[in-house]
């Protein structure tokens, strides 16, 4: 057989990849990754592992754009303009998560402004996630936040520590705490910084622009430099921006 059309295993497929074998079993049964199937395992041929390649490449998602974007460790601020948008970056977050074979936590506020449980579970359906499938697996969780304001920065070093020994990266998505002011959010999320640096945390705070707005210039500045990232996304395009250390001169 000639080389280029040699079959490949899953596993094969996903270390090439860099994705979870579970991500490359769901390509397969959807139809977007051309496979065959032998007995009870699917093989790829490398030809239609390749043209795979080069189409993603070039085909330009919200999820796609994220798993360029995304770094282990990280901690992003996502900014988006109304409670669909909320949903739909949740969405592509954890479809990138799901790629890099993490474990996904969304770290619920429940809020009447926000999205509840129900809403991100149906949207991540929706999204193509096995959600059941991966609660089952362990490597989705919905958590909801109880007590008193100000504990996240704990809560999530408990979450990473239940997780980690299952050697996987941990991403956490979260919205903003609207308990709290402003100046002690970001005293929070400058903890929460330090707690992901040098480790397998990717953590995302999200707020909503009207939320945004209603902050001073000063501390609206400051939130996007506490962050190794941010994500702005509007009904009229997305922008990614990094945070890079200060220079000498």
């Amino acid at each position: 057989m000639d080389q280029l059309d040699r079959l490949l295993s899953t596993e094969e497929v996903a270390e090439y990849l860099g994705v979870g074998q579970a991500t490359v079993y769901r390509w397969c049964r959807e139809g977007s990754l051309p496979a065959v199937k032998i007995g009870r395992r699917w093989r790829v041929r490398r030809s239609a592992l390749e043209e795979f390649v080069r189409k993603n490449e070039r085909s330009e998602t919200l999820v796609g754009r994220l798993r360029r974007f995304l770094e282990v460790p990280d901690n992003l601020m996502a900014v988006v303009q109304d409670r669909e948008l909320m949903r739909k970056i949740d969405a592509a977050f954890f479809r990138a998560a799901e790629a890099r074979g993490g474990t996904m936590i969304k770290y619920q506020l429940e809020e009447p402004r926000l999205p509840s449980v129900g809403e991100v579970r149906e949207k991540l359906g929706q999204a193509g996630l096995d959600v059941e499938g991966l609660e089952v697996e362990g490597r989705l969780r919905f958590v909801t936040e109880g007590g008193e304001p100000g504990n996240r920065v704990e809560e999530v070093r408990r979450l990473a520590e239940e997780e980690s020994s299952e050697g996987r990266s941990v991403w956490i998505s979260m919205n903003w705490d609207l308990r709290m002011g402003v100046k002690e959010a970001l005293a929070q999320q400058r903890a929460l910084t330090e707690l992901v640096e040098g480790s397998e945390l990717v953590v995302k705070t999200t707020v909503l622009e009207e939320d945004l707005d209603e902050w001073p210039g000063a501390d609206q500045r400051r939130s996007q430099v506490m962050h190794s990232g941010t994500i702005w996304l509007a009904r009229e395009g997305l922008a990614l921006s990094r945070v890079s250390p200060a220079l000498e001169l």
